[in-house]
């Protein structure tokens, strides 16, 4: 417990690819002195782990065997967070567009779904974590006492991931406005956990907003929040 913010509470962060969700929730967390977890780069550190065992998005039980056995870590790291499977830092590898492109298929299966899920449970147990996803606020923690569903328009987050890629992208902005769209959609219909806005979650479209003033709104609530739960608890 720190003193400038006694009362812990969970935040819950979910949206589609590229709404600004992980920049958002690691500045709340930071900001609220919360453990941030990044529950997309669990996903794709399964994924890039299967890429690299030659295991298909496809192949139903060989995901969910590896993802029984992977031991996946989220670290603090001078600059961002760290992930580690199996011991190995795969933080940068986690972020090709080769894993993207895989990483909703591997994230439909439920018994990578199920694995993912008992450990961002326990990762947020203690209280005072600040989660993002797809399905935090309707499947992983319900009963986050706060809840945002961040979001922006397709072409907008197509512009940040152009910008991400640098000098040579290696792909148009047009074509990366066609793959979020495609992942909207598979990571909408799929059949375990998909990508939903819990009816108690506040809607915040980042679309034309600054990082700061989203981070600043999301604050607030949570300083609310948690004054919330201080007052029942006492």
């Amino acid at each position: 417990m720190n003193e400038r913010y006694p009362h812990r509470i969970n935040i819950a962060i979910d949206g589609p690819a590229g709404a600004g969700k992980s920049t958002v929730a690691r500045l709340v967390a930071s900001t609220l002195r919360y453990v941030y977890v990044d529950t997309g780069a669990m996903y794709r550190a399964v994924t890039y782990v299967a890429i690299a065992r030659g295991i298909r998005p496809n192949d139903e039980e060989g995901l969910a065997s590896l993802a029984t056995g992977l031991d996946i870590s989220l670290l603090p790291g001078e600059e961002g967070q760290i992930v580690l499977a199996d011991g190995d830092d795969v933080t940068g590898q986690i972020r090709t567009r080769e894993v993207t492109a895989s990483v909703s298929l591997v994230s439909a299966n439920a018994g990578v779904r199920s694995r993912m899920s008992e450990l961002q449970r326990l990762m947020a147990a203690a209280k005072g974590v600040v989660m993002d996803g797809r399905d935090i606020g309707t499947h992983v923690l319900p009963d986050a006492e706060l809840k945002v569903f961040l979001t922006a328009s397709p072409r907008e987050r197509a512009t940040r991931r152009f910008l991400e890629l640098g000098d040579k992208p290696g792909v148009t902005l047009d074509q990366l406005e066609e793959e979020i769209a495609l992942r909207d959609r598979m990571d909408s219909e799929r059949d375990i956990a998909p990508l939903r806005q819990a009816p108690d979650a506040l809607l915040i479209d980042s679309t034309g907003r600054s990082i700061a003033e989203i981070v600043d709104e999301i604050v607030s609530l949570g300083l609310a929040a948690a004054q919330t739960v201080g007052a029942r608890e006492n």
